[in-house]
């Protein structure tokens, strides 16, 4: 992966950047939540999670979408409060979701990864957080070696909170940064000082927490190449296991809290993808293996020990060691994938809440795959995790001729390899190194909803 850090010729850069400038899915899933219909609800999800059964490890997501401040940035379904008795009620559903999904799945699952995000899952008490942990081990079974994580937020733990969560059983932490930048942390609404952060990252290897992740946005208002290579710099001195590098998508009209962030003082799209490369140049400096699009991870943890592998995933929190298990996602507007489904829960407290009431799964809408969707997303996640597809693979699991099956976008994708992109190989497709930088668009020639709509305007740009 060393060769992603070589830079294009900046006449090269520039035109490839009017060429990109557009909006699209960032694949975390095949087809996009956007896709998803509300004629799936919850009696398809039930008969997923029946015909599935306890067999293979699941993964599983519990959603928290309490924070006390808000964040201008954030597109995350959350529900901004001080009043902390506002998650008793909540904890309450989720005990009767759990009870609905593991009778489902006809008794207690293993799970091999458990990740708590939000919203703030540090929004929770100590006991509140034990009560939930409780009620997962009772209806789910946490393999021995399991990934525990959780999302941090850095405001709302001290060095003894950390202390209890390596109690509860967590090995990993994620802590929410963006950026240390005081004039980009103020326009944004998020301050949090660089020596908090230090000590709190410091401390969780002494407990022994095995991993530790730093989230970075790359985009944000008053950002600029010089501001965040300081970042970039003070985060490899801090030296996280992972670190998740994030491009802004601003869409206020779809969310709220970014009509707050001024628009004039968003980086524009060459300063932003100086950011991109010039971190990624930086941090293989430091060290760091580059695992794609938004990830990096140090050579010695499993995230890049299953890129070198070719074992990596993709999924709704990113890039993953975990096999290409079901997700089972728990609380309001968790996604599942089951199977050949995906299913949503209800986006607000209220439906959520009430459809638990009468003992039904909260689910909103999903979607059951075709065969083509199938093959599409093996031919999507190729891409995006391993930068490359072989035909015969792909011929062997979905008994096509991929060139022929694929004529159209084989042929979007000669344009692409004209801007040096792809490679085309008489029997696979190569992302290059410089195409890593637009590998959402190479993924996006593949999607056959997206080549079908021509209104992108819900989707962050690419770069």
């Amino acid at each position: 992966m060393a060769a992603v850090t070589d830079r294009p010729p900046q006449l090269e850069l520039a035109d490839l950047l009017r060429r990109h400038d557009v909006a699209g899915p960032r694949y975390t899933s095949y087809p996009t939540a956007d896709r998803f219909v509300e004629a799936h609800q919850g009696a398809q999800h039930l008969q997923a999670l029946r015909q599935r059964g306890t067999v293979q490890p699941l993964s599983v997501y519990v959603h928290i979408p309490f924070c006390e401040q808000l964040c201008y940035y954030c597109a995350c379904n959350k529900i901004i409060t001080k009043h902390h008795e506002r998650a008793a009620p909540y904890l309450a559903a989720l005990a009767r979701e759990v009870e609905l999904v593991a009778d489902a799945l006809g008794g207690p699952a293993p799970v091999s990864q458990l990740h708590l995000g939000g919203g703030s899952p540090t929004f929770l008490s100590d006991a509140e957080l034990g009560e939930l942990m409780e009620m997962l081990r009772r209806r789910f079974k946490l393999l021995p070696g399991a990934e525990l994580s959780i999302e941090v937020d850095p405001r709302t733990v001290d060095q003894a909170r950390l202390a209890h969560l390596r109690l509860l059983g967590f090995n990993r932490l994620s802590f929410g940064v963006q950026d240390f930048d005081v004039a980009v942390q103020k326009a944004v609404h998020r301050v949090q000082p660089l020596e908090q952060v230090a000590a709190l990252m410091q401390h969780a290897r002494e407990l022994g927490f095995s991993s530790t992740n730093v989230d970075l946005i790359y985009g944000l208002p008053q950002q600029t190449p010089v501001s965040f290579a300081r970042t970039i710099a003070q985060v490899a001195e801090l030296r996280p296991d992972r670190i998740a590098m994030y491009a802004y998508a601003h869409l206020p009209q779809r969310f709220k809290p970014q009509r707050r962030i001024v628009a004039e003082l968003l980086p524009p799209a060459g300063d932003k993808l100086a950011m991109l490369s010039g971190a990624i140049s930086a941090l293989l400096g430091e060290g760091y293996a580059y695992i794609g699009m938004d990830h990096f991870a140090l050579p010695d943890d499993p995230l890049a020990i299953a890129k070198r592998q070719g074992l990596l995933h993709r999924g709704f929190q990113g890039y993953s060691t975990q096999p290409d298990c079901d997700l089972v996602g728990l609380g309001v507007s968790a996604i599942s994938r089951v199977g050949a489904t995906y299913a949503q829960n209800a986006k607000t407290l209220e439906e959520y809440e009430d459809a638990l009431n009468q003992r039904q799964l909260p689910v909103q809408r999903g979607l059951a795959l075709t065969r083509d969707d199938l093959l599409r997303r093996a031919v999507i996640m190729a891409l995006m995790c391993q930068g490359r597809v072989e035909y015969e693979s792909i011929a062997a699991s979905y008994l096509v001729d991929v060139p022929s099956y694929f004529e159209p976008e084989l042929a979007r994708l000669a344009q692409l390899a004209g801007q040096g992109l792809v490679v085309l190989e008489p029997g696979a497709i190569q992302v290059t190194p410089l195409g890593w930088y637009f590998v959402r668009a190479v993924a996006a020639v593949f999607d056959r909803y997206l080549q079908a709509d021509a209104s992108r305007e819900r989707f962050s740009k690419i770069i």
